[in-house]
């Protein structure tokens, strides 16, 4: 089985280490290297090409909002958590803007970070409940591209099918599909095509 290979980026080693000691216990995850401040997070993500990198918010040198750009601009296809003790709207905003595809808060279960671990590897939007209405506010309405994305999504077409549709490249639509599921506050395709429908952005 090919494991999940995590980078974890925190300036305080304790919680490294108890990340590292949680993530080591899954048979499906392995901890494949740790830094201690934004620019190494930032450096050590285009140098190992981990699966997915947990990033602390509040980091030395180069903050978690910064470093989630400079990887994700870098590295199109990563998949950035970020993990944060509070929730301030304009900054959840920008960190999902900027290709996060996931915010935690610290204290959360151990569970809620493996899910979310699982979550994003699979093309889903990790989010706890405490973020979503933040997110939702801090982010403008779907562009016209987002719903052409999530009306071929609900009918049906793959990520592939929808590259090949608009020109772009199956990353492009998995950021674009990111950026709508933490618009509308989903973790996944199902959820906001449902939550579309509900809400009229798509029509039956």
């Amino acid at each position: 089985m090919k494991k999940i290979r995590i980078l974890i980026a925190d300036d305080h080693a304790l919680m490294r280490l108890g990340l590292k000691s949680m993530i080591s216990l899954q048979r499906d995850m392995e901890v494949v290297g740790e830094a201690e401040n934004g620019q190494e997070a930032i450096d050590l993500a285009l140098a190992l090409a981990p699966d997915v990198i947990i990033l602390d918010l509040m980091m030395p040198k180069v903050n978690g909002a910064a470093a989630t750009k400079a990887i994700c601009d870098a590295r199109p296809d990563a998949n950035v958590i970020l993990l944060t003790s509070y929730g301030d709207a304009a900054e959840l905003g920008s960190v999902i803007a900027n290709g996060a595809a996931g915010v935690l808060m610290k204290d959360a279960p151990t569970e809620s970070l493996l899910t979310a671990i699982r979550s994003v590897m699979s093309g889903g939007m990790a989010l706890t409940a405490e973020f979503v209405a933040p997110c939702e506010a801090a982010l403008p309405a779907l562009t016209p591209r987002q719903t052409r994305i999530l009306e071929s999504v609900a009918l049906g077409y793959t990520n592939k099918d929808i590259a090949q549709q608009l020109g772009i490249t199956e990353i492009g639509v998995k950021k674009h599909l990111r950026l709508v599921f933490a618009k509308l506050g989903v973790a996944n395709r199902t959820e906001a095509v449902a939550l579309a429908l509900k809400r009229q952005i798509l029509m039956e």
